[in-house]
């Protein structure tokens, strides 16, 4: 079988929004958060939950261009984010 190979524009290429679609429900509770105001309480089960949630948080901070932080209770496996 040969294969071909071509180099085309980046805006040809469609991206996933499977993760985003996922995080829905706290993608857009991270829109209604103001600097200094309150913060938003996410349950998780599992530990390798977190790396997925951080991962999209990351991302939102990259397109939004600010800064939301988060902190961790480990002991009720619970997750606080919040904007300075």
């Amino acid at each position: 079988m040969i294969m071909k190979v071509k180099t085309v524009s980046r805006d040809q290429v469609k991206k996933s929004k499977r993760r985003s679609s996922k995080l829905r429900p706290l993608i857009d509770a991270l829109d209604t958060l103001a600097p200094g105001g309150d913060a938003i309480e996410v349950t998780y089960i599992e530990e390798k939950e977190i790396n997925s949630i951080r991962t999209a948080i990351y991302q939102y901070n990259q397109e939004k261009g600010i800064k939301i932080r988060s902190g961790k209770d480990a002991a009720n496996k619970k997750i606080y984010f919040y904007r300075d």
